[in-house]
């Protein structure tokens, strides 16, 4: 997908055209193409909130432009993709003409495509001595020589490898050295190299090496999707040399060349034991370098430096923090798999693939680059699940809520027989959760028979028994003795006339046989 929101970003900061294509994955028609429909539509950055990926595609690209314009040549393009083997002018003309079509704009007839050309080459070999700007680019690169550590116990040398990285513009360098050079510490350097300098540049060159760039092409090279992450988190932009062209970084070459004497070779008789005791060492050569005096002009990197540093741009809040991506597949069970551990995410996302970013402390689920989940990491032994109750199905959500707590509360607004009935098939269970369906069963009977008479067949079951049963009390419901308890308990209490309380099997003396005379 086409990065617009990103081709916009690195317009609105002044680089070129053709920067933002090797930086990014698409063509120099693309980005003529997003940010001359972004001018037709009045979009310039930074662009409004509620505009996402998705709107900004259809604002963009939804309707056709109806102007008809000529095509104008990359003729720079065209001249290098001569020198490639079996490309001709002819080639070029037939995509220069399909682009055009594509693009709703008028192309150039051969005769004029090739007479355009032809001006052009007659030029090419005129060259311009260009000055570096301030605060526009910084070279990194991997010195060539390394230096070493001695290992305390078997004393055989250890490698140690130098990061080196200068502002063009004030030759002002930085060096760091590391134990390998993998993603982590090839980012960790970058970090720590804009701490040193107090602020990021426009542009950030490196070599296309295998931790920061995936794919080296001059024209659409893939960069590291968390090298890019860190570029964007610095406000920078990525742009690697070509394959084999040392001269796109000439000021780095030239400074890992210089920082190798003043450093590696200055340090070469010191012994060290560990890797901060060599950097503190490395870190006063380099102070010794910046300050030493220019050959050929008054100052030094130092004081060069000092006037550049107005033109950085400022830092963020916090410095960035390494992350790796994964891709992962949502399983049935509403889980992402990565690193042994499990990560919910929404139902709704079962079967879909999604990327991954993990940091030391976050876990963040991205699809189609809108967060869907955030988790703090899980570490420890593997298997563990990190799930959010908000991304189950709603049964699902009922019976994670399954506890003691819930049943006795439901109870309590039956009434207070119910709570106890409650609090005793519970209690009568070795496991608590060998309880909850009964209580379930139980409570339900309130939808079949009412609330009054569950809570009278409760009180009932509770006069027999101190740990009644689900059955009995369902039992008493089905048989509607609750129901001639409750008549008895209401009915009207009548005297006789001799004042004695009637019931229904009270018997008087004529019962028994007895008369008036008392025979």
């Amino acid at each position: 997908m086409t990065k617009y929101r990103e081709i916009l970003r690195l317009t609105s900061q002044g680089i070129s055209r053709r920067n933002i294509a090797a930086g990014l994955e698409c063509s120099r028609n693309t980005v003529r193409s997003v940010i001359t429909r972004a001018e037709e539509e009045g979009i310039t950055w930074p662009l409004p909130e509620q505009m996402s990926d998705m709107v900004l595609e259809q604002t963009l690209f939804g309707k056709p432009s109806t102007s008809q314009k000529y095509k104008n040549l990359d003729l720079e393009y065209i001249h290098q993709e001569l020198a490639r083997s079996g490309v001709t002018l002819t080639l070029l003309w037939k995509e220069y003409f399909d682009n055009c079509r594509m693009e709703n704009l008028r192309p150039l007839m051969y005769s004029a495509f090739c007479y355009q050309y032809q001006q052009f080459a007659a030029k090419f070999k005129a060259t311009l001595h260009v000055e570096h700007k301030p605060g526009e680019r910084m070279e990194v690169d991997w010195a060539g020589d390394t230096a070493s550590l001695k290992d305390n116990i078997t004393g055989k040398p250890i490698p140690v490898y130098v990061f080196v990285a200068v502002l063009p513009c004030s030759g002002y360098a930085y060096a760091e050295g590391f134990l390998n050079r993998n993603l982590e510490n090839w980012i960790t350097a970058h970090v720590h190299t804009y701490q040193f300098f107090g602020g990021a540049t426009r542009l950030l060159i490196p070599d296309n090496l295998k931790t920061g760039i995936k794919k080296a092409d001059w024209y659409s090279p893939l960069i590291n999707k968390t090298y890019n992450e860190m570029a964007e988190h610095y406000g920078t932009a990525v742009i690697p040399t070509g394959v084999r062209k040392p001269k796109h970084k000439a000021s780095v070459e030239r400074a890992v060349g210089m920082l190798s004497t003043w450093i590696i070779a200055a340090l070469r008789n010191r012994q060290f034991f560990s890797l901060w005791e060599l950097n503190e060492a490395m870190r006063q050569k380099l102070t010794d370098f910046n300050s030493k005096p220019f050959q050929k002009k008054p100052g030094n990197r130092e004081s060069a430096f000092a006037e550049e540093l107005p033109f950085l741009i400022p830092l963020p809040p916090k410095p960035f923090e390494l992350s790796t991506w994964k891709i992962a597949t949502v399983q049935l069970n509403y889980h992402i798999a990565c690193d042994k551990m499990n990560y919910s995410v929404p139902y709704e996302y079962i079967k879909y693939k999604v990327d991954v970013r993990l940091t030391t402390n976050i876990v963040e689920i991205f699809y189609k680059g809108n967060r869907i989940a955030s988790h703090k990491r899980l570490y420890g032994h593997s298997g563990q699940y990190n799930t959010n109750i908000e991304h189950m199905p709603e049964k699902h959500r009922q019976y994670t809520q399954w506890n003691a707590e819930r049943f006795i509360r439901w109870a309590n607004d039956i009434g207070p027989f119910t709570e106890q009935a409650v609090k005793s098939i519970i209690a009568s269970r070795k496991v608590e959760e060998q309880s909850y369906k009964t209580c379930i069963a139980l409570l339900k009977l309130a939808d079949t028979y009412s609330t009054n008479r569950l809570e009278g067949a409760c009180e009932k079951a509770l006069r027999y028994h101190s740990y009644p049963s689900f059955r009995s009390i369902k039992t008493i419901l089905k048989t509607g003795s609750d129901k001639r308890t409750r008549e008895m308990n209401n009915e009207p209490l009548k005297k006789q006339e001799n004042g004695a309380k009637q019931f229904a099997f009270t018997r008087g003396k004529n019962y028994y046989g007895g008369n008036n005379n008392g025979e």
